[in-house]
């Protein structure tokens, strides 16, 4: 048998000749403010877990989907995002089709989990972001979920498109996607100031945006992005004066609001069929003029929820408002069609 020659054995067993193997290097991180606290994140990260349409539709936006080992939340939003995507949709790995529990989250082995307060955060289901702090994994808040309170349901601390931009801006960072960030919002404040120059009707209709009911309905208030929505395309949000993201409100609150038009958020469990009937057939309701002229526009999810597509709602809450003449025409043109017949 050869003996192996006294430099090669050196080689295989370094301390075993007195000399100390090479350190690997630390990897690189980067201290990100989310939510009003610093934290510290892989930069760039290599396995990403993202919950939910609207924040698969940053990271997509942002070119990042090589660095995604696995998404949740995404086959409802699927036809959406790959409409604005394109086949990177269909290449991500999805591995529940609503929020996910903690364990299917750790058996990904994730770097950073992006996902939010009532967006796949919940005490009830243990899966928060001290419990992924715990196990050494980063975790990204959604900065529209971010809570008023520690532990308290109200949510919301900034202005929606402000909270939109602080996150493609930090993902860009925590992807190494920061040019692409920068392109993506240059583009979204270059469509947001041509919506802000269209002409305004004297008096803003308001809108009253319908997510789903049963006793109470559910909306959203000021700091959700159907504000930063409405507000962009010239309307009034019916529930401006409410200082929370995504709540419930009366049935009582919506005809007392008297909107001028309705707009939905499609999704399940209900139909926008089955809302229309709700309204329709509800005494108070069914006499409003919008009901009754039928003033109705069905999106999708993951333009109502924080994300890039929030500029495309925009534009078409905004070509809706002008068909049912409720502001003057404009200039604006729609980039998407994305109505949900």
């Amino acid at each position: 048998m050869n003996r192996i020659p006294a430099v090669l054995a050196c080689a295989l067993a370094l301390t075993a000749c007195g000399t100390a193997p090479t350190a690997q290097p630390a990897a690189a991180k980067a201290t990100i403010t989310n939510c009003g606290e610093a934290g510290e994140f892989p930069a760039p990260a290599q396995r990403l877990f993202v919950n939910d349409g609207n924040m698969i539709a940053m990271v997509l936006a942002l070119g990042a989907q090589d660095r995604v080992a696995a998404v949740s939340s995404l086959q409802r939003d699927a036809p959406t995002l790959r409409a604005h995507y394109g086949a990177a949709v269909d290449a991500l790995k999805q591995v529940a089709p609503e929020y996910p529990s903690k364990e299917t989250v750790a058996a990904q082995n994730p770097d950073v989990v992006v996902a939010g307060w009532n967006y796949g955060y919940s005490e009830e289901t243990g899966l928060t972001p001290g419990t992924l702090r715990a196990q050494g994994v980063a975790p990204y808040v959604l900065t529209e979920s971010c809570r008023q309170v520690d532990g308290e349901r109200a949510r919301g601390v900034v202005d929606p498109w402000e909270a939109l931009r602080t996150d493609l801006a930090n993902l860009g960072t925590i992807t190494a996607t920061e040019p692409k960030a920068d392109e993506v919002l240059a583009d979204l404040d270059t469509r947001l100031a041509a919506l802000r120059a269209a002409p305004r009707a004297a008096t803003p209709p308001t809108v009253f945006l319908f997510d789903s009911a049963s006793d109470t309905v559910y909306s959203s208030g000021r700091f959700g992005a159907p504000q930063a929505i409405l507000d962009a395309a010239g309307a009034r949000n019916a529930l401006a004066d409410l200082d929370d993201t995504w709540t419930a409100v009366s049935w009582e609150r919506v005809a007392a609001a008297d909107p001028a038009a309705f707009l939905f958020v499609d999704y399940p469990p209900q139909t926008f069929r089955q809302k229309v009937e709700l309204l329709t057939s509800r005494p108070g309701i069914a006499e409003l003029p919008a009901v009754k002229e039928g003033r109705f526009l069905n999106l999708p999810y993951a333009l109502w929820t924080s994300s890039p597509l929030n500029i495309d709602a925009a534009e078409q809450v905004r070509a809706a408002l002008e068909k049912w003449g409720l502001v003057p025409a404009s200039s604006v043109k729609p980039r998407a069609d994305d109505e949900v017949g």
